[in-house]
């Protein structure tokens, strides 16, 4: 199994992911404390001065949507709170969002006393007796997981101990209540959407090694899916997606912490589901109006709400666990494609707020939520979302000495790799004027994002240590490798077989194998690789409908900058007879436009640019191949 780096061992650097990492930082100190914690306030008999009589709702300054005192799902936004900013603060010791989590979570405990010593939700207790009913309650147990997620998360990240013990009073409530329910009404512990518990419980178990939790963790375990996915059966198409993939990180929590084969295979069984058998569309997602779509029925399920964000940010965390189990690459390929087309596209560049769902009809327009107004589920997991950059970029296999370099974003590792010290800087190999750009110095002179530079220090025995860098699935012919300035022999490009191409020169050895890795060995402290992946646009078609189809840039989709044309004259597998690329200064990230293309010989041509920089546009991704006009 491989071992991930915590916050603290990696930093984003400069560039795009950093960039919108700021802006999410940005958001979470502005959030007011009272205004975070208002709901906990209410249901503890907490009177926030000055509102004990509402006579002016819009100056309130309260939250409103999902987190007004009228909704049955308020105070589930404080938990995906605390868990964002924990983990900020770990990776780059921010002292005032510390502040802000200390106070907030001390204000929770205040509201736990009050409340008799164990409960510290936002909604009443009495919430989870109507789940012994036939009566509708909107999901107290989605909410209540949501603060016990946070909870956790601070302690894991910060070191909180009061954080831990305000978890092991609720762990305590729920004790009561599941055994309760075990003997009058079994099937409500399995109600109120509480897909995260099991994962919950399984992991503060894992953390704490308290039995209390494993006990939690066993009751949540009799998921009904879990039936049908043992049985072979399409177990997703209809059911509700968020409500079911959190199910699965439980499962793969349950198969870290006992070991038992059959959590494994029950996670990989929901994978081959979700997203072998069903298919995708180019930017990822699977549903529609929050539900599975059947198996390649992708163009008729096509419409305005797709990809709700939050089922993104949870599938790259199913992927991140398989990942760590195989090293298999095509989970890192999903998960580099899902950040790009959904955590980047769904998060607005300048406010870092989400779009609930992401519409891919003729004219779409994405719907921002507000900053304090809307606190839809997806501004949760939206906020969490961009702190898993640093998580997400490297792996250790610390037995064989290896480092994988999972993902292609700009960041420094400081860390271990068995017990070797290393330090290992990766960035975009760039020319500066006041931001990142890229250049392809080894061929054309086109400039390109994809060329990469790796910088190694550590001990002496650094060079005991492989890395392994992905070779990504879109790559179109054999990486260019370059070592401290020298490249390497054309015979590389050359070779019939990569899989088993072995290079030396010097004392470093390159191979190309079927994993889908270039690994690397016999490094020194002070070596600088440089790598270019060599891409090309591509269309990607829809299975039930292949004449339609979305235009992709390595793992990036790409949009088209048009209200009302969903029609391109030409080959979809020559795209180049239909796109010139576009080239043009900029002073913004990039000194130069970056996956930029325009049109030509049509009725209208218009601008193709990336999916994520797509703000308060109209714009179009998928169209229809007609060869020749009619």
């Amino acid at each position: 199994m491989l071992r991930g780096f915590n916050g603290e061992s990696v930093k984003v650097t400069e560039g795009l992911f950093r960039k919108r990492m700021d802006v999410n930082i940005d958001y979470l100190k502005e959030l007011d404390d009272t205004a975070l914690l208002q709901n906990y306030y209410f249901e503890a008999g907490i009177i926030i001065p000055g509102l004990m009589m509402l006579e002016d709702p819009a100056n309130s300054g309260l939250h409103w949507g999902w987190e007004a005192p009228t909704c049955q799902l308020r105070g589930h936004f404080l938990g995906h709170w605390m868990s964002a900013a924990a983990a900020v603060v770990a990776n780059n010791g921010d002292e005032m969002l510390a502040a802000k989590l200390r106070h907030i979570v001390s204000e929770l405990r205040k509201c736990q006393e009050l409340n008799g010593g164990r409960w510290a939700g936002p909604i009443p207790e009495k919430y989870f007796e109507v789940l012994t009913t036939d009566r509708y309650i909107w999901s107290p147990q989605y909410t209540i997981h949501k603060l016990l997620m946070g909870l956790l998360d601070t302690y894991k990240y910060t070191g909180n101990e009061e954080a831990l013990t305000i978890l092991s009073g609720m762990a305590d409530w729920f004790i009561d209540w599941t055994e309760d329910m075990k003997q009058r009404k079994p099937e409500a512990v399995f109600k109120g959407e509480q897909a995260g518990m099991l994962e919950l419980w399984a992991d503060a178990y894992s953390v704490t090694g308290d039995d209390r939790y494993m006990k939690l963790a066993d009751t949540y375990k009799g998921q009904g899916i879990f039936k049908l996915i043992r049985a072979g059966k399409d177990a997703l198409t209809d059911d509700h997606t968020n409500a079911s993939i959190p199910i699965f990180q439980g499962a793969a929590k349950m198969y870290e912490i006992t070991g038992d084969e059959q959590w494994k295979q029950m996670v990989e069984t929901f994978w081959d589901s979700a997203v072998t058998t069903r298919g995708m569309y180019a930017t990822t997602g699977a549903n529609a109006g929050e539900f599975w779509i059947p198996p390649m029925k992708l163009g008729e399920y096509r419409g305005d709400r797709g990809q709700e964000f939050c089922t993104v940010y949870n599938m790259v965390r199913v992927a991140d666990y398989l990942f760590s189990w195989t090293g298999d690459t095509k989970y890192s390929d999903y998960i580099e494609k899902c950040i790009y087309n959904g955590f980047l596209v769904q998060q607005n560049s300048e406010t870092g707020m989400p779009t609930y769902f992401l519409p891919l009809t003729t004219g779409s327009k994405k719907k921002w939520a507000s900053k304090r107004n809307d606190f839809w589920c997806c501004q949760g997991t939206m906020i969490q979302s961009s702190t898993k950059y640093p998580e997400l970029i490297y792996s250790a296999d610390d037995e064989s000495k290896t480092l994988y370099i999972n993902q292609y974003i700009p960041s420094t590792l400081n860390g271990k790799i068995g017990e070797t010290d290393i330090t290992f800087k990766q960035s975009l190999d760039m020319r500066i004027y006041d931001a990142q750009t890229l250049f392809d110095e080894h061929s054309t002179q086109e400039k390109s994002r994809w060329k990469l530079r790796f910088e190694l220090s550590g001990e002496a025995d650094i060079t005991e240590i492989t890395f392994a860098f992905r070779i990504p699935g879109w790559v179109t012919d054999t990486p260019w490798i370059s070592v401290n300035g020298e490249a390497w022999p054309d015979k590389v490009n050359e070779s019939e077989d990569l899989d088993n191409a072995v290079i030396e020169k010097s004392n470093i050895k390159t191979i190309y194998k079927a994993g889908g890795y270039m690994n690397a060995s016999g490094l020194e402290s002070g070596d600088v690789i440089e790598i270019f992946f060599p891409s090309e646009i591509r269309a990607e078609r829809l299975p039930d409908m292949p004449y339609q189809a979305a235009f992709v840039d390595g793992p990036i989709v790409l949009a088209g900058l048009t209200e009302n044309v969903d029609v391109i004259y030409g080959d979809f597998d020559k795209p180049e007879g239909f796109l010139d690329k576009v080239s043009e200064r900029t002073y913004d990230i990039f000194i130069w436009l970056q996956n930029n293309y325009r049109t030509k010989n049509q009725p209208k041509n218009f601008k193709l640019i990336p999916l994520y920089d797509v703000k308060d546009e109209n714009f179009t991704v998928y169209f229809e191949e007609q060869e020749k006009r009619i």
